[in-house]
């Protein structure tokens, strides 16, 4: 039976960190601020510009100048959002085993369209992918389960017969609560110990183990 395999985009498909970082250390430079190390801004990536803000300016959404350098921030990462993001490894090869088994994968990012769609199509993802939902497409973002309903139904298929890959406790949250099995990505920029409290049904330390476990959940439910 033909499955759909979701993922989530940024920490777990594609390595945007380095971009994100930058865009935050652009914005400590204009404050005459020195940039900071990348590996100091590395695990706020998926929190996106709520995170980098918060360890590029120490801003908060509660700060009265957040809004106003969230859109800045934006602005400045869209303008090098494609300069050094690149898939992670082993996914390249993951998609091509997807494709080769007769499954469809898509996307579901809490990345607003208007700054996903161009990299996904930038990694040259696009022709493949079966849906790209972002966190503006369903009406609301992740922990809720709606992007992950919306992207199961614009290609025809029912929860259960979907997988949901994500670095990011909401990531398994959300599929858990769209009823799908999850897979953790530990490779990606969440705290590895936080893991174990996701209670993701499976957990990969690397691109290169996703179908193996994709293979071992299809064999635990059928």
């Amino acid at each position: 039976m033909q499955k759909l395999i979701l993922f989530d985009f940024d920490g777990t498909l594609a390595d945007t960190a380095p971009d994100l970082a930058a865009a935050a250390n652009t914005m400590r430079v204009q404050k005459g601020l020195e940039p900071l190390p990348y590996e100091l801004l590395r695990p706020m990536a998926s929190q996106g510009a709520r995170g980098l803000l918060k360890a590029g300016l120490d801003l908060a959404p509660d700060h009265p100048e957040y809004e106003e350098h969230r859109i800045r921030f934006l602005s400045e990462y869209e303008k090098q959002m494609t300069s050094l993001t690149r898939l992670f490894p082993g996914v390249g090869e993951l998609l091509a085993t997807l494709k080769a088994e007769g499954f469809q994968w898509g996307i579901v990012t809490n990345k607003v369209e208007y700054l996903a769609v161009p990299i996904v199509r930038h990694l040259q993802l696009e022709a493949e992918c079966a849906v790209t939902v972002g966190g503006d497409t369903a009406g609301h973002a992740k922990p809720h389960p709606a992007p992950l309903l919306y992207a199961a139904e614009k290609t025809g298929f029912q929860p259960e017969d979907c997988i949901y890959v994500g670095d990011d406790e909401r990531d398994i949250v959300a599929g858990k609560a769209a009823g799908m099995p999850t897979i953790a990505a530990a490779y990606g920029y969440c705290q590895v110990e936080d893991i174990p409290r996701w209670n993701a049904d499976a957990v990969v330390d690397s691109a290169h183990e996703i179908w193996p476990a994709v293979q071992a959940l299809l064999q635990r439910v059928a």
